[in-house]
């Protein structure tokens, strides 16, 4: 289906092509993708979010503790691309019609859909945790934490228990220990923080949760939050002033609602492409997609997220000229992992993101973090001004082409 428009008194055909979401991967797709048919006068690329301000996820353990960050306006950064810019929140996709619904009963038709609604926290699979835990789920939900810590921190005194062992609980445990070393954390999880790291990158992780004062419990479940405590599944009950829930994800449920072929956690599943393997007019992209390797399916990560937007978009230009699209192709490069503002751990991993021996500790490994976790709009300026000829995403401090750019 092409949309037919009349422009100068004569018919058009316009193909539509609608990202959703404004994440790292979906600006990165619509900002890529604009770029490269910006001379294009039948291409018209809609970027959809709920949100008019970027935010940076992988920060938001800092807005937690009272932290700010900059949060660039998404028309400003696709300013000069001519992509254009729907706020709203997408609540329904017609994969028969190709229309997207929004919350303001707005219906947008597309062509080519590229799905980029991420994942969020999953509070619904353990009892109490929508009604009594905090998430980071967005800027507001970091906000809403760092105002209750600032409360208790004032009071000299409380509980907070992070839920999660995993790498934004660790971030997050590390970095309201330092910001409030008034405040009890304890971060719970059923495997031991850092556990796919090699045993050096593990051990100093441990090391500096010991130093900042986080009490670490492993191998441990949590049954139920409470409105001042924990229950695990074992019974026993942890009191707690704030809890800060970090463990498991689900993604949104429109993909799935839609018809689009799904796994078991609600991802989309890919072709070797980053197309629907149900419906090939629909690429997913970052946290929504099930993306297989070699080495198995990719997990969420910017690291590659941002490349899966990419690729997408020369994917979708590709198509667009009569080519076939290429094969993804993925490897990791590093595992950062911040430990407070002077103090962080990067294990440098493998593709398939098994440890290398090779690790940073300390302020050698966060000055490294901070550079490669810069924040991203200035690699959206660049991507602006990239040759049709070659995609690229940073990676360790450079840029990298994209495999399969034409």
């Amino acid at each position: 289906m092409n949309a037919q428009h009349e422009a100068d008194g004569t018919m058009a055909t316009t193909h539509h092509v609608v990202v959703l979401g404004a994440g790292y991967a979906g600006m990165a797709a619509a900002v890529q993708l604009a770029a490269r048919t910006a001379r294009r006068k039948d291409i018209r690329v809609t970027l959809v979010n709920a949100q008019d301000r970027f935010t940076e996820r992988m920060r938001l353990h800092m807005v937690a503790t009272g932290q700010r960050l900059a949060e660039p306006s998404i028309p400003g950064l696709l300013e000069g691309t001519g992509a254009h810019f729907v706020r709203g929140w997408v609540t329904a996709a017609d994969t028969g019609a190709r229309t997207v619904r929004i919350d303001d009963d707005r219906v947008l038709p597309y062509d080519t859909l590229v799905y980029g609604l991420g994942a969020v926290a999953d509070t619904v699979t353990v009892p109490g945790v929508e009604d009594h835990a905090y998430t980071l789920n967005s800027a507001q939900d970091a906000e809403l934490l760092a105002d209750r810590l600032a409360r208790l921190g004032n009071g000299g005194n409380g509980t907070v228990v992070v839920a999660g062992s995993g790498l934004t609980g660790v971030e997050s445990a590390a970095e309201i220990a330092e910001r409030h070393p008034e405040l009890n954390v304890v971060l719970l999880g059923r495997t031991e923080p850092g556990a796919a790291m090699n045993p050096k990158a593990r051990a100093y992780m441990r090391a500096a949760l010991d130093r900042l004062g986080v009490q670490v419990r492993v191998g441990v479940e949590v049954a139920k939050v409470l409105p001042a405590a924990v229950e695990l599944a074992d019974g026993e009950s942890i009191a707690a002033d704030a809890v800060l829930w970090t463990s498991g994800t689900r993604v949104s449920p429109p993909a799935a609602a839609a018809g689009l072929a799904v796994d078991e956690r609600g991802r989309i599943v890919t072709d070797a492409t980053l197309r629907s393997v149900s419906h090939p007019e629909v690429y997913a992209i970052g946290d929504a997609a099930a993306i297989r390797q070699g080495y198995g399916v990719m997990h969420g990560t910017c690291q590659g997220g941002m490349p899966t937007g990419v690729h997408a978009a020369v994917s979708i230009v590709r198509e667009l000229e009569g080519k076939r699209p290429k094969p993804f192709r993925f490897g990791y490069y590093h595992t950062p992992v911040s430990l407070g503002r002077h103090d962080a751990v990067v294990q440098f991993t493998r593709p398939d993101d098994s440890p290398r021996r090779i690790c940073l500790t300390g302020r050698t490994a966060a000055r490294y973090k901070e550079t490669v976790t810069a924040s991203p709009w200035p690699t959206y300026g660049r991507m602006k001004k990239m040759p049709a000829s070659g995609a690229f995403w940073p990676r360790g401090g450079r840029f990298t082409r994209v495999r399969g750019a034409k």
